[in-house]
């Protein structure tokens, strides 16, 4: 379990993933050896890892929530081998094994190849259902609130960068995909190792990098065990709620700190939530006293998670 220093820290890496040990320790009260030393700590033993990821909207990628069932033996296999891809993130395996959730990134160049070719053709899958992500209300640049409550807004303020100039990052290109990928890999990567990736000047990252962040076409996001923060209990929740209500239903979930991930989906259901838990019976409770006390939410599917196959970022 995690103490207030390294509760601390996991806050400020995702208000700011390239915060230096020195500003962290300044607005944590100790000092720049111990931030190091807790980092490196998490890294090896709660999976902690900051992950620079392109704003889907400045990069022109759709989103899709894709559920896949199969055979047990078959789903493993299969959540590996779309693990391994660079258009998925957020793999789980769910439903005693059998069911497959996972994010699907699309641009119009790929030709939505994974979902219109490769899945269909994957032996052992029984059914597929893709529901395209309308708006997230929790996750990709919006924070799990579990993990993220730490600290106060005085130091929220101290870590952030500045975000005036919405226009500095208009387009991406050759050497901006490199850089993303880079990031995608270590988002604290130095300076010079980012050039090496690049090929540019150390200057010139540290320029490029300054722009894409002022445009917010970046942002950082934090992978962590979840378990190293109590979690030991997750599930998918599938909802529908009125059109109309769409909207307000979100927002308040956005507000509870069990859910990591609301959005609004296409499909049979139209909002899809991923909650987290310190227990089973702490996931009862949240569905029926505070999800229940939600009368525009008119049906209800829950899909307990077994396993993370991967996360936010790419195999390294």
């Amino acid at each position: 379990m995690l103490d207030e220093i390294d509760r601390g820290l996991i806050h400020a890496l995702q208000t700011n993933g390239r915060a230096p040990y020195s500003r962290i320790g300044a607005v944590l009260g100790v000092s720049t050896q111990t931030v190091a030393r807790r980092y490196n700590r998490l890294r090896a033993e709660a999976g902690l890892r900051v992950v620079g990821l392109p704003d889907p909207q400045h990069a022109r990628r759709a989103q899709w929530l894709v559920r896949l069932t199969a055979t047990p033996q078959a789903a493993q296999d299969l959540a590996a081998a779309l693990a391994r891809r660079s258009d998925t993130s957020w793999i789980k395996l769910a439903s005693g094994g059998t069911e497959i959730v996972s994010i699907v990134h699309t641009t119009p160049s790929d030709g939505n190849t994974l979902l219109l070719h490769d899945i269909p053709r994957a032996s052992g899958i029984t059914a597929v259902s893709a529901h395209y992500l309308l708006h997230l209300y929790v996750g990709g640049p919006s924070a799990w609130r579990g993990r993220a409550k730490s600290l106060n807004p005085q130091q929220e303020a101290a870590l952030r960068t500045s975000t005036t100039d919405r226009e500095a990052a208009r387009s991406l290109g050759a050497g901006d995909r490199k850089l993303l990928a880079a990031l995608g890999q270590d988002g604290r990567a130095t300076l010079a190792d980012l050039a090496v990736r690049t090929g540019w000047t150390a200057a010139t990252v540290a320029r490029r990098l300054d722009e894409l962040q002022q445009s917010e076409a970046v942002f950082f996001d934090v992978d962590v065990d979840p378990a190293a923060l109590g979690v030991t209990t997750s599930a998918m929740l599938w909802m529908s709620v009125p059109p109309s209500r769409v909207d307000g239903v979100a927002r308040a979930l956005a507000e509870h700190d069990e859910l990591a991930f609301v959005a609004a989906t296409t499909g049979r259901t139209n909002l899809v939530a991923h909650a987290l838990c310190a227990s089973p019976d702490a996931l009862h409770t949240y569905l029926t006293e505070r999800l229940g006390a939600l009368e525009s939410v008119t049906a209800l599917e829950t899909v307990p998670i077994l396993r993370t196959v991967k996360a936010a970022a790419p195999f390294a």
